[in-house]
């Protein structure tokens, strides 16, 4: 369930309502006009405390204790509540609630509420922290004023018992000025918890639109901010939103998701590489040359414009090749020439694509290391075929790294004398052995390959496994594919000393 957080707006009512049904609804329509009008997945968040048992006998109506006053001033029964949610849900609104004690837990579950929310508060009220836990629904959970810490035991506490789990970069600082939001942070979240979704749950002024596009910026999936709607004898917090404020920020928010795009890949259109083709220089002769005979440097100059198919200095340069002239050339003439790539631009390209996979990875080869690119159907088909071995260390222990490009398979094979055991260590790889079926693997999961099993693999994003195995030995590979097994391991490997 953990798409339920995907680019979800959270519209805190909290005790904005000032005890009022009427003016509750009054929020909930104006978040529903903003979620028809902006066509964004939107919920209203509610606050729960049964105040009865919430706040100490001896404390009830003291007004020098702080929010005591506010709680009961904004106090909401049963069927209060049920009014409200009623009208979230009518609105196609998605219900949250942030339950303060164990018995608004229970209520939550009685009124339909679809997200429980964990305010930081309670982020390490293990009592409260349970009760919301047991019942099983997907949860939120703000980290303001939680070291790293605590967010590790709030991720280990909840990941494995809910449904969906989602944290929320929050500092509890009303209203937060721009030097303590610490946005970086929140990438630093995204990072250390992969598998969970992370959001911002702002609280600076009104008028600041920085925050929320620096949290897009950094790969928010939730957003969060307090709602109001001000009225003649109700005078909004200074750091709650009013209807207008509320539609520049979601203004915001998805003018940054358009600029930072929808993944992170990068979009190259038509008009793009027309427009850099035509600052690029072509290739022209200088001289006549005759069809059949090569064309070399001397033979050439470089200028601009550089029509449509016309070769460019850059593939005149990279491709290293040796140009032939498929028709007679005067001087001045645009070169339209094309060749096939060789061996040496091949290897060239698939170093930096795997340079460039350990790179996203984050991971770090040290100095002492042999390369090997596997290529069973030759390197021109190593991009739907084949894959790089990483070997780090080989004694009667064997530790390597297999890795592997986007869309990448493996043929099947087996070995007669090495076990291995992979450890996925990013991306995403699928194994099928032949004895079993097909596994699917996430980046943590091992999977013990046995003597004699026949199998193959495959990636769909690209993948990096840590192999782990006895000793490995040259000829130990025993190919399915008749073509395969009969070639000699050389053939079928390009070794690379440095890249």
């Amino acid at each position: 369930m953990g798409e339920l957080f995907d680019r979800l707006y959270i519209f805190e009512m909290a005790n904005n309502h000032e005890g009022s049904v009427a003016h509750g609804l009054k929020i909930i329509d104006v978040v529903a006009n903003l979620a028809k009008k902006h066509q964004i997945k939107a919920a209203v968040k509610l606050q729960l405390r049964e105040l009865e048992t919430f706040i100490h006998p001896d404390y009830k109506q003291r007004e020098d204790i702080k929010h005591i006053k506010r709680f009961e001033s904004a106090r909401l029964n049963f069927q209060d509540f049920e009014e409200l949610v009623e009208a979230i849900h009518h609105h196609h609104l998605i219900s949250v609630a942030t339950p303060f004690d164990e018995s608004s837990v229970a209520n939550c579950q009685k009124l339909g509420i679809q997200i429980l929310k964990l305010a930081s508060c309670s982020a390490t009220d293990w009592p409260l922290m349970t009760a919301m836990a047991e019942v099983k629904k997907p949860i939120i959970a703000s980290t303001g004023g939680l070291d790293i810490s605590d967010i590790d035991h709030l991720v280990s506490f909840f990941y494995k018992r809910v449904s969906a789990f989602a944290l929320m970069h929050c500092v509890s600082i009303y209203p937060t000025p721009n030097d303590r939001i610490h946005m970086n942070f929140l990438g630093k979240m995204i990072r250390r918890y992969p598998y969970v979704k992370v959001g911002y749950s702002g609280h600076e002024s009104p008028e600041n639109r920085m925050g929320v596009m620096a949290a897009v910026a950094k790969g928010a999936q939730l957003l969060e901010r307090h709602i109001g709607v001000p009225a003649a004898d109700i005078k909004l917090n200074r750091y709650s939103l009013d209807p207008d404020q509320a539609d520049h920020w979601v203004s915001a928010a998805e003018e940054m998701r358009e600029i930072c795009g929808g993944d992170d890949h990068k979009f190259i259109g038509e008009d793009e590489i027309v427009s850099l083709r035509e600052l690029q220089r072509g290739v022209y002769v200088k001289q006549q040359v005759k069809q059949g005979t090569p064309i070399l440097d001397d033979d050439v100059f470089f200028a601009m414009p550089c029509a449509e198919g016309q070769l460019t200095s850059g593939e005149f340069g990279q491709l290293r090749a040796k140009f032939i002239a498929t028709q007679d050339y005067v001087p001045g003439a645009a070169l339209y020439e094309k060749t096939e790539q060789d061996s040496i631009r091949m290897v060239r390209e698939i170093v930096h694509d795997t340079k460039g996979l350990l790179y996203e990875a984050g991971i770090e080869l040290g100095k002492d290391y042999q390369i090997e690119i596997s290529h069973h159907y030759g390197l021109s088909k190593f991009r739907e075929m084949g894959c790089v071995l990483i070997n780090l260390i080989n004694r009667e222990y064997c530790y390597k790294l297999l890795i592997m490009l986007p869309g990448q398979k493996h043929p099947p094979h087996l070995h007669q004398q090495k076990e291995e055991t992979f450890y996925l260590l990013w991306g995403d790889i699928t194994v099928n052995l032949r004895d079993s079926g097909e596994v699917s693997m996430k980046p943590g999961d091992r999977l013990l390959i046995h003597r004699g099993i026949l199998h193959d693999f495959m990636t769909k994003s690209g993948a990096i496994v840590a192999e782990i195995s006895t000793h490995s030995i040259v000829g130990d590979s025993y190919y399915e594919n008749k073509e395969i097994a009969r070639l000699d391991p050389i053939q079928r490997k390009t070794f690379v000393e440095s890249w």
